[in-house]
């Protein structure tokens, strides 16, 4: 893996802009309460957007503490001309599931335009920029930590496409509602590139969104954009969501909760197997199964001992996507103690039980689960019989070469 250190300092000195910095970081956090990164911009008086055409990227995600949406809240305010809005996938309203977006419409609630950036990027996009006449696009969406969720390469994409355009580029933080304390899971191989994954980053990235910002324009932009970011204050790399007082609004339909977030940097790999991933239930990602498995799997999966998890034998019928109204069985995952909890780890221990107890196991046709591994490595691996440690080995020095770069750009403690 191949990684510079180009643009380190100049993103360094971008996150205290307009006098919102990050040495303020922690000083709400014996109120209980997160002050999110619109919340000090417009604290502020929008003054880092004055004299400027705003287009923003957001989401229903994008609340204020009192859950307003922000665009309602900026689009009647005289100290901001908010004039455009960018509907990520899902939309800007979130009327959309997965794998889809609300196409170029008029908001009806504030008559401004909302443009599609779903499946867009490079120059496309920055034309999209550049005919929506704003100056500066600004970004403020809900992450889940895991690198494929692609909000972060909606990011990525809008970043570039306003280096083409030679638009600047504002990022509101918000937190990552699983922590910052580290970075999991393999590190995806460039080879392997797609918008489940752009650049090499490990699979639970441990970062914000404006960390990742700063990461990106640092290191894997060929144009670096005009960059500032707006930090949170009362975050500390160890608070889960729950410690944040902010309210959660699902950023995407399968992420109802931030329990579905704790685990869905692991076991979104059943996506690339035959087995439901748990869509269609209450508890995406928090239920696995199939037809034809039953209660070994959960045995199998309790005997590896895995870290603050345990696994219960499951019945459910999904109401849509894989086995849409059949019962399956499979497993719930019950996390303990969320501390020690390691997602990925626990995932592959998944993966190699499943394997082994369930003769009907198979991989998606298309190995959908390199895209979303970054690489051959843990289907191979599995496949040829490896245990969990030995498959989570493989990846331990692109991991570590990861955490070293992920260091330079962390921005709370």
């Amino acid at each position: 893996m191949s990684l510079s250190r180009r643009g380190l300092l100049a993103a360094s000195g971008a996150l205290g802009a307009a006098g919102v910095a990050t040495s303020g970081a922690g000083t709400a956090a014996a109120h209980g309460r997160v002050r999110t990164g619109f919340d000090r911009l417009a604290g502020d008086g929008y003054r880092l957007l004055a004299g400027q055409k705003v287009g923003i990227v957001t989401n229903p995600t994008g609340i204020t503490q009192d859950v307003r949406h922000i665009v309602d809240v900026m689009h009647p305010d005289p100290r901001i001309e908010l004039t455009a809005v960018f509907g990520p996938e899902h939309g800007f309203r979130g009327t959309a599931q997965a794998g889809g977006s609300e196409g170029r419409y008029d908001d009806p609630a504030t008559g401004l335009p909302v443009y599609d950036t779903y499946t867009k990027s490079g120059q496309p996009l920055a034309d999209i920029f550049t005919a929506s006449g704003v100056d500066t696009v600004v970004f403020d969406i809900q992450d889940a930590g895991a690198r494929f969720y692609t909000y972060i390469w909606t990011l990525y994409d809008c970043m570039e496409a306003a280096a083409l355009a030679g638009k600047r580029f504002v990022v509101l933080d918000r937190p990552n509602p699983v922590t910052g304390r580290a970075a999991l899971g393999p590190v995806l191989h460039p080879e392997f590139a797609t918008f489940v994954g752009r650049k090499p980053i490990s699979q639970a990235h441990g970062m914000t969104v404006t960390e990742l910002a700063r990461l990106f324009n640092g290191e894997y932009l060929a144009q670096p954009v005009e960059l500032e970011t707006v930090a949170m204050s009362g975050w500390r790399r160890r608070d889960f969501f729950d410690a944040t007082g902010l309210p959660w609004v699902p950023p995407s339909p399968n992420m109802p909760t931030p329990d579905t977030a704790l685990v869905y940097s692991g076991t979104c790999l059943f996506e690339g197997t035959n087995l439901s991933e748990g869509r269609g239930t209450t508890r995406p990602f928090e239920l696995l199964g199939a037809e034809g498995i039953d209660g070994k799997w959960a045995a199998a999966a309790n005997e590896l001992g895995l870290d603050g998890v345990r696994f219960r034998e499951a019945y459910f019928a999904p109401t849509f996507s894989k086995f849409q109204g059949k019962t399956v069985g499979g497993v719930q995952l019950h996390v303990q103690d969320r501390e020690s909890f390691d997602p990925v780890r626990t995932a592959v221990g998944l993966l190699v039980t499943a394997k082994q107890v369930w003769n009907g196991f198979a991989w998606r046709p298309d190995n959908w689960i390199d895209k979303l591994t970054g690489s051959t490595t843990l289907r191979t691996m599995i496949d040829a019989g490896a245990s969990t440690d030995e498959a989570v080995a493989a990846w331990q020095d692109e991991l570590a070469a990861f955490r070293a770069v992920r260091k330079r750009y962390l921005a709370y403690h």
